[in-house]
């Protein structure tokens, strides 16, 4: 089986700054620290363990951004993938979801592969569309929020799990070739060893510029930014414990959270 895993390059989010900008709109004042996708992660565990159980399974990992972009492949490459491709843009903007979609469908299309494997979504855009957005481009059957991953009695196909609204879940069996996108805890995603990571760091990756794959109509422009308002609020619940208790309860209900 040959599996393709999309990932992302992404800022650290935890050290974005929103501030206030000269037109009255916000700014974002990003790090110059970049890592992989956690929620690729574990796109990239599942497509290991396949290779694993597979005689003959080959897994290459993929990824759409600039020239800094091309070091988001080395951890794959670290946890077992076999080649990285950089589908490298022109400039750092983020060309959205369409786009990226369009690029990674551009480079895969007649390249045979069986089933393509991303996350959920990232940790920067938290749109979840690349991976519907690809499968539509390339006509592929989808499933999305998969959580668990079989072999089907029928080799054409696999038997896959995902998780719905409510909480519930659902059981599909999916022809291949397929793309499915993953849910955070489907696995528990190992540490890249020493000697891959070093080999990681000799190997080359394939690299391929955008202007040269299907042409990405839906380019996103931002035409602003807006803080939130600071708006504080807070109830503060009086009475006994079992009063309090009570209300906080109704509360909860009352918002859906229980």
């Amino acid at each position: 089986m040959k599996i393709l895993v999309c990932v992302k390059q992404v800022p650290d989010v935890e050290r974005i700054v929103v501030r206030d900008a000269a037109d009255g709109m916000a700014a974002l004042d990003i790090s110059n620290e970049f890592r992989m996708n956690r929620f690729d992660e574990f796109a990239v565990e599942a497509a290991v363990r396949i290779k694993e159980s597979m005689a003959g399974a080959s897994i290459h990992v993929i990824t759409v951004g600039p020239g800094r972009a091309a070091d988001v492949l080395k951890r794959p490459l670290g946890m077992g993938a076999d080649q990285g491709i950089h589908l490298k843009t022109p400039t750092d903007a983020d060309p959205g979801p369409a786009a990226v979609a369009a690029f990674i469908a551009g480079y895969a299309r007649s390249r045979g592969y069986r089933l393509i494997l991303c996350g959920s979504m990232s940790e920067d855009g938290l749109n979840g569309q690349v991976g519907p957005m690809a499968a539509a481009y390339l006509d592929l059957p989808y499933a999305t929020q998969v959580i668990a991953i079989q072999p089907a009695p029928d080799p054409s196909e696999l038997s896959i799990e995902r998780e719905i609204e409510g909480g519930a879940r659902e059981m599909l069996a999916i022809r291949l070739p397929a793309l499915l996108t993953l849910q955070p805890g489907i696995n528990r995603p190992r540490y890249p060893s020493l000697s891959r990571l070093l080999r990681a760091h000799r190997q080359g990756v394939e690299t391929i510029p955008t202007e040269t794959l299907r042409p990405a109509e839906a380019w996103v422009e931002r035409l602003g930014l807006m803080a939130p308002p600071r708006m504080r609020a807070s109830q503060v619940l009086t009475g006994s414990a079992r009063e309090k208790a009570d209300r906080l309860a109704a509360i909860l209900k009352e918002k859906a959270f229980i």
